[in-house]
């Protein structure tokens, strides 16, 4: 499956849903997702398709995971988990808000002074650490450096990183970015933990300038420079860059692995060193001084010393006078010996006198060299056994204190009094202080509080809380378990891990919609929801479930309330009066009330009842259902005949129906008062119940 972007709003190997991409590389696309299992932020790091089949991408993703995976440090980006899914390789590790250094940088231009310290002195911790468990990063740059809001520094991309005793190598490769090489590196030789130090002091200088010590138009450029370039000190571009940060920069830039920090921990020293406004180690200034000077450069042919420029001018043996001639010797009496003894008194006093003189000048050197002061070395980053050793080598005294260190191992100096290079008379004291590690805190009990209060109780004990969620009886929020647990002794800055509620596991809501009411209620108990009613006016039967909140067939948790909006009946509305009123003027208003009107037509000889209600059922002040209808008696009038010429017996007025329409069958609107003449009804008479006839 190509990795693309389709992967948003999709679930990674069943578990991560991925929310975004967080960015792209030469290598893996990194996105933001959400780990479903432990309900955390996770970036996902997947190799891309083109680098997918090819093993030696394959290895070096492998090799990022298994190394990542083995440091654990504030100041390293952890990694959770790691597999093969959807065609490809990924890892899946701590997301951590904020931005690479690299955009910062190109963002805001050089860093603060005390930033850039501080930034490089939480890059060296990582480091470090890295180093002392055998692995070499050998890819330090901006890029691969994460700077949290908070200011929270984590190295992240090992995935060229190797373990120092590997015989694994790339004869002839140039590992890592150009810019970023130490000069072994751009040989294609062996590196060392002083190749990231020459990595960190890149990353230190384009901090303090903005720019790197070496560019150009290609990767073999650069690296040309890299091997022969002297840079120049950050305070050329910066002036207000202080001498001895210059130092520290120059010195991790050597070229030489040897003049460089022989350790992250000697570098962070400096750099401690400089926060405080105190000059750096001397041979820190030596090694720089040889970077200004260019390595190499000096003429270093060693001066040929002849024999004939060394040889003694023998001074001319005197010349010896010729032996007198014969003639002039003769035989006198044979000369006196001297006794001996003199000689050997002479010659004991000189000796006596020159072992006198020898023990009263030893004696003389002795003590102008007690009175000489001696230079404190430099005992900080070392163990404190070794410590103590170089301090009483330079006749001085130890005296060691212990403190805890939030980066420094335990039993490592990290602070020294004097400082080293300090000039100071023998037997003077020096303090050391000796690390004994993180310092130690106590796990707070968080069980039972919010997840609030327990953030908030973790921080105050130095400690770093790590929040998963998962489903419980317990209510939503609340806080189930942690681990360290209660009243255990850690070190500050350790991880606990608090588990909180999210509440019971989500079960499906029945639907009960036009249900009647108890049965509703039986099944939502069955399934442990709370019920909770609510009655409203409908024209659906009284009693029965009209709508239910949430839906039907939605998840919810046990225990949570549904409610059910029942329906009250159909709902009796007040007849009004319409009597005495005219036909028309009736209709209208009972319509408005909520009901039908059905028309009764009865015939009358009064004139002033016609097209007028006579009557009306429900009478006035009665309740009905809506829309049902109300009966209106309209009049009709009919002029009685003439009694001279229509015998009353032959046409009684009581035989005549007032309507062939059956009251409940005749509505207004089909017989209208104006429509229906007087003369053309019959002249029959009505029935007794006053209803028209057939």
């Amino acid at each position: 499956m190509a990795v693309s972007d389709t992967f948003i709003n999709q679930v990674f190997d069943g578990r991560y849903r991925v929310v975004r991409k967080l960015g792209a590389g030469g290598m893996a696309d990194v996105y933001l997702a959400e780990d479903q299992e432990l309900g955390r932020r996770v970036a996902i790091k997947i190799l891309n398709d083109r680098h997918a089949h090819d093993e030696q991408f394959v290895e070096r993703f492998r090799r990022e995971a298994k190394n990542a995976a083995g440091l654990s440090h504030p100041n390293i980006v952890s990694i959770y988990d790691r597999g093969e899914a959807e065609g490809s390789y990924y890892i899946a590790m701590e997301y951590l808000e904020g931005r690479t250094l690299k955009e910062l940088i190109v963002s805001r231009g050089p860093s603060p002074i005390q930033v850039a310290i501080d930034y490089t002195r939480q890059i060296l911790a990582a480091v470090g650490f890295a180093h002392r468990g055998g692995i070499v990063h050998r890819d330090i740059k901006p890029h691969n450096v994460l700077v949290g809001p908070d200011g929270r520094v984590k190295v992240t991309d090992f995935g060229i990183a190797r373990a120092e005793a590997s015989q694994m190598t790339e004869a002839g490769s140039i590992i890592g970015t150009a810019q970023y090489l130490s000069p072994e590196q751009a040989r294609g030789a062996a590196v060392d933990q002083t190749s990231d130090l020459y990595s960190v002091g890149i990353v230190l200088y384009e901090m303090l300038t903005g720019q790197v010590p070496f560019s150009g138009s290609t990767p073999l450029e650069i690296a040309m420079k890299h091997l022969s370039a002297t840079p120049e000190p950050p305070s050329a571009s910066r002036p207000e860059v202080p001498r001895d940060l210059d130092l520290v920069v120059l010195r991790a830039l050597a070229k030489d692995q040897a003049d460089r920090y022989r350790s992250a921990e000697q570098m962070d020293a400096d750099l401690a060193r400089v926060a405080r406004g105190i000059a750096v180690a001397p041979e820190t200034s030596d090694a720089a001084t040889a970077v200004l000077a260019g390595a190499g450069a000096m003429d270093l042919a060693p001066t040929t010393i002849t024999r004939a420029a060394t040889e003694v001018v023998r001074r001319p043996a005197p010349v010896q006078p010729p032996p007198p001639p014969r003639d002039y010797l003769y035989e006198g009496p044979p000369p006196r010996r001297r006794p001996f003894w003199p000689w050997l008194l002479a010659l004991g006093l000189v000796v006596a006198a020159g072992v006198a003189g020898w023990l009263l000048w030893d004696q003389i050197q002795d003590q102008l060299n007690a009175n000489k002061p001696v230079a404190v070395p430099l005992v900080e980053g070392i163990n404190a056994r070794l410590a103590v050793a170089k301090i009483e080598e330079k006749g001085l005294k130890a005296k060691v204190f212990r403190s805890a260190h939030p980066t420094v191992p335990a039993g490592v100096v990290f602070d020294q009094r004097p400082e080293d290079g300090d000039r100071v008379a023998k037997d003077s004291t020096v303090r050391i202080v000796v690390s004994t590690g993180k310092a130690k805190t106590r796990v707070p009990d968080v069980r039972g509080q919010t997840a609030t209060d327990a953030v908030a109780a973790l921080k105050d004990a130095h400690l770093e809380p790590k929040l998963f969620y998962l489903n419980s009886d317990a209510e939503e929020g609340t806080v189930i378990g942690q681990d360290p647990g209660p009243d255990e002794i850690v070190v500050q800055g350790t991880n606990v891990r608090i588990n909180v509620s999210n509440g019971p596991e989500p079960v499906t809501v029945p639907a009960v919609v036009r249900l009647p009411y108890d049965e509703a209620l039986g099944r939502l108990q069955a399934q442990g929801f709370a019920v909770g009613r609510e009655d409203v006016d409908s024209d659906e039967p009284e009693g029965t479930v009209i709508a239910q909140q949430p839906e039907g067939n939605t998840l919810a948790s046990p225990g949570s309330t549904v409610t059910l909006s029942v329906s009250k009946g159909p709902t009796e509305l007040e007849v009004p009066d319409v009597t005495t009123l005219d036909r028309r003027t009736a209709a209208v208003i009972l319509r408005d009330a909520g009901f039908r009107i059905a028309v009764v037509i009865s015939e009358t000889e009064d004139p002033n009842e016609d097209r007028i209600v006579l009557t009306q059922d429900p009478v006035a002040g009665n309740r009905a259902a809506p829309n049902s209808a109300v009966t209106i008696t309209v009049g009709r009038y009919v002029a009685p005949p003439p009694t001279d010429t229509v015998p009353t017996d032959t046409t009684p007025t009581d035989t005549v129906p007032t309507d062939t329409v059956p009251t409940d069958t005749v509505p207004t609107d089909t017989v209208p008062t104006d429509t229906v003449p007087t003369d053309s009804l019959p002249t029959e008479p009505p029935p007794p119940d006053g209803r028209p006839g057939p």
